[in-house]
């Protein structure tokens, strides 16, 4: 049930990276980029071994959100402190092989390029699902422009697949190289069901399990068990049916609140990063 309405250059202005990223929708595409993330073997691995989800979900949620808000909005200088925080988080993310169990990295380029291929295909899918199809020609531009984002994201241009039809051939052989083992399932228990989250946010935690199953691959829900069936399936498609219907609607000022508050974010960490240099140098913050 695509939404096509919004199609022809005489409707719209033509659509970018920045007209996509400034939207609220990755919010509601999150835990399915997570779950597809830690999917890949190596990913899970590590992010098994040093991420909290169960107790930290909400911190993950906002570091992630505000290193995609910054990379695409934020100046050079912004990101910079953003970028160093998550240098220094990740510097520990790493392991040999064990028996059974793969190598990972987290500054490897292939899973540094999964991870921000989820986001970017994510992001891009549920775009097209609220506002109708891109043209071919904006499809392109998104993801060459997104390309070129990557290089703020630690993958470098020509890391990526050239085109975007050479993209979906990519993300279709990484689908089918996914593999859920047990320790992921509980990663996603963990992110379906999480833990001191406020209680606000609790009355929606059933519909975002219902959407981020739904957005999965079939292929990749059916190897996380998630419970599917006809009937939630027919919830899923009338869920997003109202969100294509009525989001479009909202004033755009409210679309890209979640931009705004945590651009606003990236400037206090900004503030506490000159602080910090200041006191160690022994000079006054500019």
């Amino acid at each position: 049930m695509r939404n096509d309405f919004h199609r022809g250059p005489t409707t719209r202005p033509p659509v970018d990276l920045r007209t996509i990223g400034a939207e609220a929708l990755p919010l509601v595409g999150g835990g399915r980029a997570l779950l597809l993330q830690v999917a890949h073997p190596a990913v899970g691995r590590g992010v098994l071994e040093h991420s909290d989800f169960a107790e930290r979900a909400m911190d993950r949620l906002h570091a992630t959100m505000t290193f995609m808000y910054a990379a695409t909005f934020a100046t050079p200088e912004e990101f910079a402190v953003v970028r160093r925080r998550v240098n220094k988080a990740h510097a520990p993310v790493r392991a040999e092989a064990a028996e059974g169990a793969p190598a990972y990295n987290a500054y490897d380029p292939q899973l540094q390029l999964w991870v921000a291929a989820t986001l970017y295909e994510t992001m891009t899918q549920l775009y097209e699902r609220v506002f109708g199809r891109l043209a071919d020609d904006e499809r392109e531009r998104v993801y060459q422009e997104y390309t070129r984002l990557g290089a703020n994201l630690q993958v470098p241009p020509s890391s990526w697949p050239p085109t975007r039809a050479a993209f979906d051939d990519y993300w279709q052989a990484m689908i089918e190289r996914l593999a859920v083992s047990d320790g992921t399932r509980e990663l996603a228990r963990q992110i379906l069901y999480p833990r001191n989250v406020p209680s606000w946010m609790r009355v929606f935690l059933p519909d975002i399990r219902l959407v981020t199953a739904g957005l999965l691959p079939a292929e990749v829900r059916e190897q996380y068990r998630l419970p599917w069936d006809a009937d939630r399936a027919h919830r899923y498609e009338r869920w997003m049916h109202r969100l294509a219907r009525w989001y479009p609607r909202v004033p755009r000022f409210l679309r890209t609140a979640p931009r705004d508050d945590y651009l606003r974010r990236v400037r206090r960490l900004v503030k506490e990063d000159r602080a910090e240099r200041a006191r160690r140098s022994g000079t006054s913050p500019a």
